[in-house]
């Protein structure tokens, strides 16, 4: 009951703003609809937390501890975004970039955003599955193209091809896991439900599911952004609404990443191998390296976090290839604290560029002074960001860090530089912004401060005191991925 109003609010609030997205209190409506569908998360995992993982509506869902803190994670901030946006887009509006037309899209296709994650991660059909994330790219395309300007239908374009064409992989991928599937299963869609394949995954033809990865690799890894598929997501973020930029880096990349390894464990079981691991551990510390160093010439501000986001995908990937009970609870954690983190530096990233009137950093100046709130918390963010202790982000790295060492050692100075260069190039950018006398040209506006307090408390507390019911939580999970 409680999984079907998850996904009935969503839809049924999509549908509603489709029509009223306009009115007066619509963003009121849309932030009480993803207030509902937090609450009914939290529901949800309290109910799997008590008695495990379980099956629902005639098998078509299922719900473990590893999606379900996804659910949790996606309402979570999906609510903190709607917050954020009613401010931010109420001085889009008043400046004329967007019209009582663009806004009931806005509004409903956000609401349809969020279901199609939320149904991609508690179906237990691998075609579903693929479904949802088509629908999510087809909503989040539409909504980078908000403004309507040429570059932002070009990278709405772009997008749109390069997801498309990831994606098609992915449905490859897919077809060949039934392949392999039908010989053991049968004919029908009982070979594509998850928990049908996690129970005879040893008994799946191995060189089909090999094949099948690098597929689903390819597919799933461009919705993920790891290098080289990666070039759609910095032109996404720099043209779309600064709302959709912190949904797409933090709830879409994550649960690509959750289809991923969700595939990977099906692999391992197969192959007796660590195949599926080791091109996880290649695409993520190559997406680390390049992100790295991509960020010391930026000059956009949301392409820099764009980048970052890329940074931290790949480290989260990484950790997943390692495998190990460490490193896949340190993966948990850092798509976790990252999803907090980024989504709070976007919302103070979006009141800064309304407030200088651009996106170039170089004319961004004098934040902590102009409007404090919004200055310290850029500054914050780029600081748990680069891993500094004590936000959430240093005790992820560190938990992978020491996996790495342990069961990669050779692999820990390429990792170290990496996390290196990408401290560096965050401050070298972000430090001008915040400092400095406040330019002539910066407008007073009225930031929406709760979400990115809120946010930042949770990573902080989070890197200082892991609550035990949450370790418990991850440590169920990190059985699930063995």
């Amino acid at each position: 009951m409680t999984l079907m109003l998850l996904l009935w609010i969503t839809l049924l609030a999509a549908v509603a703003l489709a029509f009223i997205g306009d009115w007066k209190y619509a963003p009121e409506v849309n932030i009480a609809s993803s207030g509902l569908t937090f609450v009914a998360s939290l529901s949800l995992a309290l109910q799997v937390y008590r008695t495990g993982a379980f099956l629902a509506g005639g098998n078509f869902f299922f719900v473990d501890p590893f999606n379900v803190y996804l659910v949790v994670l996606t309402t979570f901030v999906s609510m903190t975004t709607a917050i954020f946006s009613r401010r931010y887009m109420r001085v889009e509006r008043s400046h004329g970039r967007v019209g009582p037309i663009r806004m009931r899209f806005y509004h409903a296709m956000f609401q349809l955003f969020i279901f199609a994650m939320l149904m991609a991660l508690l179906t237990n059909n691998l075609g579903v599955l693929w479904i949802s994330m088509e629908l999510a790219t087809l909503a989040t395309v539409l909504l980078v193209s908000l403004y309507r300007t040429p570059t932002a239908i070009e990278a709405a374009w772009k997008y749109f091809i390069l997801c498309g064409v990831g994606i098609a992989q992915a449905l490859f991928g897919t077809v060949l896991l039934y392949f392999a599937a039908e010989r053991v299963i049968g004919e029908g869609g009982n070979a594509l439900l998850w928990t049908n394949l996690s129970q005879v995954s040893s008994q799946l033809e191995p060189t089909v599911l090999r094949l099948a990865f690098v597929f689903l690799m390819v597919g799933y890894g461009t919705k993920v952004g790891l290098v080289p598929v990666h070039n759609w997501l910095p032109d996404a973020h720099s043209e779309g609404p600064t709302p959709i930029s912190a949904v797409l880096s933090g709830l879409l990349l994550n649960v690509a990443l959750y289809a991923l390894v969700r595939c990977k464990s099906l692999v391992d079981g197969s192959t007796g191998t660590h195949l599926a691991g080791n091109m996880m551990i290649c695409f993520g510390l190559l997406s680390l390296l390049v992100a790295s160093f991509s960020l010391l010439r930026q000059k956009d501000i949301k392409r820099l976090f764009a980048y970052s986001s890329i940074e931290h995908m790949g480290i989260a990937t990484f950790a997943f290839g390692l495998g190990g009970p460490i490193a896949a609870f340190g993966g948990m954690l850092h798509m976790l604290v990252h999803s907090l983190t980024k989504s709070a530096v976007f919302y103070s990233v979006g009141h800064a560029s309304q407030m200088h009137g651009t996106q170039e950093m170089s004319k961004i100046r004098g934040l902590i002074r102009g409007n404090p709130p919004v200055g310290w918390g850029l500054l914050l963010g780029v600081m748990a960001l680069a891993g500094m202790p004590p936000f959430g982000l240093f005790a992820s790295e560190f938990l992978i860090l020491t996996a790495t060492i342990k069961q990669m050692p050779l692999l820990t100075p390429l990792l170290l530089i990496g996390l290196a260069v990408a401290f560096a190039g965050l401050f070298r950018r972000v430090q001008p912004m915040v400092a400095g006398m406040v330019p002539p040209w910066q407008k007073p506006i009225k930031a929406a401060n709760i979400p990115v307090t809120l946010h930042m408390a949770l990573v902080l507390l989070l890197g200082i005191y892991l609550p035990g019911f949450l370790s418990n939580w991850f440590q169920l999970a990190v059985g699930l991925l063995k």
